[in-house]
């Protein structure tokens, strides 16, 4: 009824204007006249008449349009805005072993896949003899100690000269320093782990000659996993140790919550960018270094914003944004009205909407296409 009427007012206008009762003609003379005050004028005319019909109708017109929609009901929320960027898992606990005295690998205590522990002993290797070297220099230790112990007593008595005291001392000494460094190297034929983790490979197998040239075998600890990546300049104010990550591995499924552990001091001149590190909890162990991570850095956050969905934000002529929101609003039903909204940023789908909207406001999610201010809503 309601647009039968304003067609009708429309018609009748039209006519009015065509029958020469302006000194500017109808509306088709205006528009051939090519006038653009004219057509202006005309169009405002035209806009005023509708508008003042709409007020009229609204006033006498209890039937309503009805439509079925969805709603839903806005409240304040937490909006995060990211920085969407590529990363790679790594941890500094990868390494290989390599031996630290070269010779035949005699002993292997591990296999591939085997845990073990800081300190254990991984494997051995030929010392060459040191061993007995490291026997006869103890030997000769006890011998400078047995002499030094003698001539101390005697010197402590007045008896003998100080130049016999002092040579004995030296002597003792200087074969404590030579037992010493002996067992140093000697202990460098003893492979152990630097820290706790798993053995992932082994190189060098029992018999074959160990050397600085050729690893022993590789360790592994999952431990102590992190993220490395590189983020533009332009986000050096906002990405900060302590910053909150979402760390996404499309390979796994699976989102893990990380922290920016460290922020790069110097901007990378190539690029522009500069990289942080950003700690990951493998609390499920399934995590392996060089995995591909998608990180999302929150570098905006609004602890008390409204968001809605990107998809129900429609545009009008003027390029305003909108939504309908349901009046009046009880559990199945509600009134539409056009609501125009500003709005902040967009992150995945949801906008943040800093004006137009409040919170306990129900607006309508589907349906709208079919909805118009004051059309009855059911839902």
């Amino acid at each position: 009824m309601k647009r039968l009427l304003i067609i009708s007012a429309f018609s009748l206008f039209a006519a009015s204007c065509g029958g020469g009762g302006e000194k500017t003609g109808s509306t088709a003379d205006v528009i051939k006249s090519n006038n653009l005050d004219q057509m202006k004028a005309r169009r405002e005319a035209v806009q005023a008449e509708l508008t003042q019909l709409d007020e009229a109708i609204e006033k006498i017109d209890t039937v309503r349009e009805e439509a079925l929609v969805s709603v839903m009901k806005v409240q304040n929320t937490v909006f995060n805005h990211y920085v969407e960027i590529q990363g790679n898992v790594t941890t500094d606990q990868n390494i290989i072993i390599y031996p630290e005295y070269a010779g035949v690998l005699t002993q292997l205590n591990v296999k591939a896949g085997q845990r073990v522990s800081k300190g254990q002993v991984l494997g051995r290797i030929d010392d060459g003899g040191l061993g007995q070297q490291v026997a006869q220099l103890e030997t000769q230790l006890a011998l400078s100690k047995t002499t030094f112990d003698r001539q101390k007593r005697l010197w402590d008595q007045k008896i003998g000269s100080e130049i016999q005291y002092l040579q004995a001392k030296t002597n003792m000494e200087s074969q404590q320093k030579a037992v010493s460094q002996a067992k140093a190297q000697l202990a460098k034929t003893v492979v152990r782990a630097p820290f706790s983790g798993t053995i992932d490979e082994i190189i060098t197998e029992r018999g074959q000659v160990a050397d600085q040239q050729n690893g022993l075998m590789r360790i592994v600890s999952l431990g102590d996993m992190y993220v490395t990546a590189t983020i533009p300049e332009n986000y050096v104010a906002k990405v900060k140790v302590g910053t909150l990550v979402d760390v996404e591995l499309s390979a796994l499924g699976k989102t893990y919550k990380g922290k920016v552990r460290q922020v790069a001091s110097s901007i990378n001149a190539a690029n522009r960018s500069f990289g942080i590190e950003v700690s990951v909890p493998n609390t499920d162990n399934l995590l392996r270094p060089n995995q591909v991570a998608k990180l999302k850095v929150i570098d905006y956050t609004n602890k008390a914003s409204i968001s809605v969905p990107s998809n129900l934000l429609l545009e009008d002529a003027k390029g305003q944004k909108y939504l309908y929101v349901a009046e009046n609003a009880n559990a199945k039903s509600g009134i539409a009205k056009k609501v125009i909204v500003k709005t902040g940023q967009t992150s995945g789908n949801s906008t943040e909407i800093l004006s137009g909207l409040k919170s306990g406001d129900v607006i309508v999610t589907e349906g709208a296409s079919g909805v118009a201010e004051g059309t009855k809503l059911n839902f």
